[in-house]
């Protein structure tokens, strides 16, 4: 079955020490961070492609307009809920929202490009030399 507009999926995260913000920074609050839950958001647009691609396909992201509204304390549970708005050829852009045990923590707009992985790979390869 191909890629339709209103296809959902969702995954769920119970979170850590290894999510905190302070992976990055460690003058930031100890709470779940952003760049986990753009991870989080990736992981889920990806996992609902995943099937529908064909032989030698897979995805990368091209682009996120996030926003995460609410901290989330670690040790809590995260929801993430992903939804395909549009294809465009082997472009997907996705609906994102997520959700704590509490309440929305964050919402995003993203876009994967379907690709060749030996294509991808190689050219990676080329890069490194």
């Amino acid at each position: 079955m191909a890629l339709a507009v209103g296809m959902t999926h969702e995954m769920r995260l119970k979170t850590g020490p290894e999510h905190s913000a302070q992976k990055f920074y460690p003058k930031v609050p100890n709470v779940f961070g952003t760049p986990f839950l753009g991870g989080l958001f990736e992981g889920v647009s990806a996992d609902l492609m995943a099937p529908h691609l064909g032989p030698g396909e897979t995805s990368v992201g091209i682009s996120m307009n996030l926003k995460h509204t609410a901290p989330t304390p670690l040790g809590m549970e995260v929801r993430a809920v992903t939804e395909v708005t549009q294809v465009e050829g082997r472009k997907i852009t996705f609906k994102l929202e997520a959700f704590d045990e509490k309440e929305k923590i964050g919402e995003a707009v993203h876009e994967r490009f379907i690709i060749n992985a030996e294509k991808f790979n190689q050219r990676l390869e080329a890069k490194k030399s």
